[in-house]
């Protein structure tokens, strides 16, 4: 080479090794600087140093025809990568990547010749799994040397050396003497130091002064290396190609803790951070005082006392421990024991935040991306919601135009397959025109909303596309239906005018009741709630009453000689029609054909039982059926010339989840009363916990009163006291037995 190439091995990521490469590079001076990382992308490296990026950033990748196949490569604050194009741009020195192109790694393996065996000089081959010394050496190091933390291995043995220049050789020959001892390199790991080799060779050739190559520490040795160019040219001879685009994309520091682009993760970005920003001297000082500020802010109480006892204790484990100066471990350890009191947990409250932060990075407006991300943006200023890494809070009141707008935005990237927000207490919130949102933003959602280019370059045609693709897929009413209801939501106007359309022509098509019950709760949602997002729903409710209308003819037919998972299924369809035609408070002839449809259930005598008796109960909720009249066919179902097992699931479907009206209706009391005291002891024994299960949802009061209505207060005070042994023979037989159903058993026994 007729240049001077110096070789900077660095751990990604890591802060005392960009402090150190900074103060290589001033004394250098490189005319250039290569840096690890896919040489495709190096015309937007300048960009990095912009002003407006604020890292954490990442650069990502994807394949032109499919977005989904994506890489990121992360930057911090402290990735000494970051730190080094940033020198190279502001002292105006050529900078680019060396590693593999990008369109090399997103290549469809298809593409790559799987007919002839692997040669020992090999061809591009696809990624390999990576030992620990390969993912993280200097950890490997660290972990020998006693260390938890690499970064504290770092500062001590590397960084506190005052002559930075044999720090990097050092370390060169560390990596030499742990490469001897591990396995050789191959597949995609050897290509990537053939070509970075290849790369430095050329580069070496084109400079007019010294070149300064950043690179993983592990790859130090091997970039060093005299191979013939010849060999590394072999290796890359059957590299496959794939059309990229590549651009910035905002990252947070939670994912920085995750291994991508750059092999291992940072285990504690935030201990990195804090490690770059402070001052060598007051590092100790200053990280105690941010978990004495995050402590306090959970409200705990943190003395000033403890504060300077913490850093005593801190600086006597690194003594004991033949450290310069505490590390992470150490103070770790002094927090719990001073600050925390010795509890473990206490320091779990607040280590995710110290440790991990959440801080999300921010890109230049005239960055290129993708048209969504673009959008995107756009849309996030205009609503004015700033992405944050950590969950937070957010309530909107569709009432307002702003309200409304967040709203919009947040259902509509659900749909993009980025859940920006999570809905939480949906129903109530719809309810009163209310929603309350749980916010965190993750990085991978900008390559979901990448892939969904195919559908449109907005996120609002976007999401009609998507809808549009959803609605032909689905395959029955209650799948259409939902899709309406989440198009409605989004206000996608026009995706729902699809689903109505889609949602008609599949009615008309089927008489099934399995299928048309499930979708009247979807529908009702949508008109009841469309009014808080000023849809048009006549249309819907049109289509509503009719399908409710088919629901209530199909009806009796669909359930005869139900077995009991089919009944059970078909009680639950029937709940959620029933609610949906209060909901959407449908009246006139489709409410009236719908109560006739339950009305014949209970008169039908080919009618699964269970189905009978929930029908019956459904009337009498909605007051279609007098408590006499209930009361009259409660009795007739649970006469003695019934089957045993016909009036118990009569009885199943009538009080399931309704067992306070026992409370309150005489009539009906007296009923189960006699029905109760016909039954024989083996049946009774055998359905007991289906008459518990029935009243299940009462709770201790409830069961109180209903014990008082059966025997007067006297009565049940006794029995609920259980005073004595013998009590139970003054007892009636019905008594005994309801006290067995809500699980008071007598004393005696």
């Amino acid at each position: 080479m007729g240049v001077e190439v110096s070789i900077f091995g660095i751990r990604h990521h890591g802060p005392g090794s960009a402090r150190r490469l900074l103060e290589a590079l001033e004394a250098l001076r490189p005319s250039l600087v290569l840096v690890e990382g896919p040489s495709d992308a190096s015309d937007l490296l300048p960009m990095l140093a912009d002003a407006a990026m604020i890292p954490p950033v990442a650069l990502l990748t994807y394949a032109a025809d499919d977005p989904g196949r994506a890489i990121f490569w992360p930057f911090a604050t402290f990735s000494p990568e970051y730190q080094a194009i940033c020198w190279a741009v502001r002292h105006r020195v050529g900078v680019r990547f060396i590693d593999i192109p990008a369109s090399w790694r997103l290549a469809l393996p298809a593409q790559v010749d799987e007919t002839e065996p692997e040669p020992k000089e090999a061809a591009f081959t696809g990624e390999t799994e990576q030992s620990p010394l390969e993912r993280d050496p200097i950890g490997v190091l660290a972990a020998a040397g006693g260390y938890e933390d690499g970064e504290s291995w770092w500062r001590d043995v590397i960084e506190e050396n005052p002559a930075p220049a044999p720090i990097f050789a050092a370390i060169s020959e560390a990596m030499t003497a742990l490469r001897e001892a591990s396995s050789p390199v191959r597949g995609q790991e050897a290509i990537r130091e053939a070509y970075m080799r290849l790369e430095i060779a050329k580069a070496a050739k084109e400079a007019e002064g010294s070149v300064a190559v950043v690179c993983g520490a592990w790859h130090a040795p091997a970039l060093q290396a005299k191979i013939a160019a010849t060999a590394d040219r072999a290796l890359l001879k059957s590299a496959p190609k794939q059309k990229i685009v590549a651009t910035w994309a905002p990252w947070t520091s939670p994912r920085l803790a995750m291994a991508s682009g750059y092999g291992a993760g940072v285990a504690a970005p935030g201990w990195c951070a804090h490690l770059w920003d402070a001052p060598r001297q007051e590092i100790a000082s200053r990280w105690l005082a941010r978990i004495a500020a995050a402590l306090r802010a959970e409200g705990h109480f943190v003395s000033t006392a403890s504060l300077i006892e913490a850093e005593r204790l801190a600086q006597s484990l690194a003594a004991l421990r033949g450290r310069p100066a505490p590390g992470f471990e150490e103070l770790r350890e002094a927090a719990i024991a001073c600050l925390c009191f010795g509890e473990t947990l206490v320091w779990a409250i607040v280590s995710q935040r110290l440790l991990v932060g959440a801080e999300v990075g921010a890109i230049p407006d005239n960055a290129p991306l993708a048209p969504l991300l673009e959008d995107l943006q756009r849309e996030q200023k205009r609503v004015r919601l700033k992405p944050e890494a950590l969950d937070r809070e957010l309530a909107v009141d569709l009432r307002s135009e702003s309200g409304a707008d967040r709203s919009t935005l947040l259902h509509r990237l659900v749909l993009l397959g980025a859940p920006w927000g999570k809905l939480a207490e949906a129903g109530r919130s719809r309810g009163t025109f209310r929603e309350r949102w749980i916010l965190r933003w993750e990085p991978e959602f900008a390559v979901r909303l990448v892939e969904n280019l195919i559908h449109g370059s907005t996120i609002a045609q976007a999401a009609t596309g998507r809808m549009a693709a959803a609605f032909d897929q689905a395959a029955d009413l209650k799948a259409l239906a939902d899709l309406a209801f989440a198009a409605l939501t989004a206000r996608l106007t026009q995706a729902v005018e699809r689903g109505i359309e889609k949602i008609e022509r599949r009615a008309a098509q089927t008489s099934d009741c399995g299928e048309l019950l499930p979708a009247l709760l979807p529908l009702a949602n949508t008109l009841r709630y469309g009014e808080a997002r000023q849809s048009d729903a006549d249309q819907l409710a049109a289509l509503f009453a009719r399908i409710l209308t088919q629901a209530a003819l199909a009806l009796p037919y669909a359930a005869r000689g139900l077995d009991q998972p089919a009944a059970a299924a078909m009680r639950r369809m029937m709940a959620s029609a029933n609610e949906a035609a209060t909901l959407a408070e449908i009246g006139g002839d489709e409410l009236a054909a719908w109560r006739n449809a339950l009305r014949a259930l209970t008169e039908d005598a080919r009618v699964t039982p269970v189905i009978a008796g929930a029908a019956a109960r459904l009337l009498y909720e909605a007051e279609a059926l007098a408590a006499e009249d209930a009361a009259t066919l409660l009795g007739l179902a649970l006469s003695p010339s019934r089957a045993a097992a016909d009036a118990a699931g009569y009885f199943e479907g009538f009080f399931e989840g309704a067992g306070e009206r026992l409370i309150h209706d005489k009539p009906l009391r007296e009923a189960v009363d006699i029905w109760m005291q016909s039954l024989d002891e083996a049946f009774f024994v055998e359905h007991l916990p289906l008459f518990r299960r029935a009243f299940s949802n009462l709770d201790r009061m409830q069961r109180r009163r209903l014990l008082d209505a059966v025997l007067g207060r006297a009565g049940a005070g006794l029995a609920g006291r259980l005073l004595c042994a013998d009590a139970a023979a003054i007892w009636p037989r019905h008594f005994e037995r309801l006290t067995e159903i809500l699980g008071a058993r007598p004393a005696h026994e």
